[in-house]
């Protein structure tokens, strides 16, 4: 089992950067693959970006592709979002997942955190 709590999250202006963070517990965290989701008022969550078990493969949606980064630490059970370019319809609550697949479903994670808020004004 694994718990995850989410941070870094705030108001920034178009253009601005930020980095989340999601801190996990228990032992077995590098044996998941970690995901990043949002979801904007009245929108579905959507995939955001996910990071192999190693870290040595990434994905991300057209979207955010060339302005996010994901990472990960598991020798301190982290995973990261680095947030450049900050647009206003980046504007959602960003949720960090762990699952077992590689994949770009909410469906596939296990483990959700509660979440953090990022808007970005124009």
């Amino acid at each position: 089992q694994v718990q995850l709590v989410e941070s870094g999250g705030g108001l920034v202006q178009a253009g601005d950067s930020l980095r989340l963070s999601c801190a996990a517990s228990g032992r077995t965290f590098s044996g998941y693959v970690m995901g990043w989701f949002r979801q904007a008022p009245g929108k579905e969550r959507e995939f955001v970006a996910r990071i192999m078990r190693s870290g040595a493969d990434t994905y991300y949606a057209d979207s955010v592709k060339g302005r996010f980064t994901i990472s990960r630490d598991n020798a301190n059970n982290m995973v990261y979002l680095q947030m450049n370019s900050l647009k206003p319809e980046d504007t959602a609550v960003y949720y960090c997942a762990a699952g077992s697949w590689f994949s770009g479903s909410f469906g596939d994670y296990n483990y959700w955190g509660q979440g953090t808020q990022v808007t970005v004004s124009s």
